[in-house]
């Protein structure tokens, strides 16, 4: 048995096709709908990114005794405890979190990673003096020092799109399950900080959308209420959608090469997402504005199961993923859950729907 887990960061179920979106080009998310169980009672638990994490790999909330940070020594680690139980686990992400203060403890609890720099503020390339602001710039693209400042230099690494961090972290994920589809007992975790802000994509993705993408630099949203007329709204919007369709591209090579290898049979695939975002909804930018909306809160959730072989189904039973995923998976490769764990294996809400639980909690605890 071996398990593929996609994720991206901030994705807003809202914007996709089997969601009911009917505007935004994402033909892959509308394929892999008809090959698993699809869930409409997805919520989030733990806000915002590092904290979704750590309910990952704990099985357990994060929120409600600390906020963002490192997997502690005495935590519970799904990844860590397969491996320890002979299964392979490899990490492939461009999601520059793991690998700073507050998340640098994650990644090694994996038999092995990849990490693909550039994303966002990343402090990737060094530059001493600084890069121009563009004439077009609005918003945040236009500010002159910290995370702008360091995005104008990355994105200039990234005049092609093979450049980018997404489409090299996911031919990282290709290469490893080529290279070991013969192979038994193994978990691929591939992760995508798309479509988190800012909405960078290339231009192909963009001219599936009626706007000009030229008339302004304005890819990345404040994390505060809209002030903005309403054309940089729409703007922000299409440059979103742009990034989704990026994402859906990159999904659909995962499709593929399951098509390919005839992976369907024995593997696991889960795709999933940390949390949603406001792209202007209720007057918001952004996920930090308590209470969650259902465009931050309600999240896409899509898994296949080979055990059963569900597919094409609509799944209402209340799921909460990342507490739920790392019970799923150690469940799927025979190994029993820790005692701490609250989160519940969705084998059986998989092939029939069984509600694993009648009530959720959500939230978020400020930093200090």
């Amino acid at each position: 048995m071996k398990a593929i887990v996609v994720m991206f960061d901030s994705l807003n179920r809202r914007m996709l096709p089997p969601y009911g979106c009917d505007w935004v080009h994402a033909p892959n998310f509308a394929r892999l709908a008809r090959r698993t169980a699809v869930f409409t009672s997805s919520y989030v638990c733990s806000m915002p990114c590092m904290p979704a994490r750590r309910d990952f790999h704990t099985g357990r909330p994060n929120f409600l005794h600390r906020s963002w940070g490192p997997l502690e020594p005495f935590d519970d680690s799904v990844p860590q405890m397969l491996r320890e139980a002979g299964v392979y686990t490899h990490l492939a992400s461009d999601h520059y979190h793991y690998w700073e203060d507050g998340g640098a403890t994650y990644h090694t609890r994996y038999s092995s990673w990849e990490f693909f720099r550039g994303q966002e503020g990343d402090p990737w390339r060094g530059q001493v003096g600084d890069p121009p602001i563009p004439a077009r710039a609005r918003g945040r693209n236009a500010e002159p020092h910290g995370y702008s400042r360091q995005d104008r230099i990355n994105r200039e690494a990234m005049r092609r799109e093979a450049d980018q961090p997404q489409p090299r972290t996911f031919a990282a994920g290709l290469d490893f399950i080529r290279r070991n589809a013969a192979d038994d007992r193994w978990l691929l975790h591939l992760e995508t900080f798309d479509p988190h802000e800012p909405f960078f994509s290339h231009r192909r993705y963009k001219d599936l959308y009626p706007y000009d993408p030229d008339a302004m630099l304005l890819d990345w949203p404040p994390y505060r209420e809209v002030t903005e007329p309403s054309e940089e709204v729409e703007h922000l919007r299409y440059e979103y959608a742009a990034l989704v369709s990026q994402c859906d591209a990159y999904l659909g090579d995962v499709l593929d090469l399951m098509d390919e290898l005839d992976l369907w049979r024995d593997t696991m695939l889960v795709v999933w997402t940390d949390h949603g975002f406001m792209l202007g909804e209720h007057g918001c930018w952004a996920k930090v504005w308590q209470p969650f909306y259902n465009e931050i809160a309600h999240t896409p959730f899509f898994v296949w199961d080979p055990r059963c072989g569900v597919a094409g189904a609509e799944r209402r039973a209340l799921v909460q993923p990342s507490i739920d995923l790392g019970p799923t998976l150690l469940d799927y490769f025979g190994v029993a859950p820790t005692s701490d764990m609250l989160g519940k294996p969705l084998a059986r809400c998989i092939e029939r729907d069984t509600p694993v639980r009648e009530a959720a909690i959500y939230g978020c605890t400020a930093r200090r």
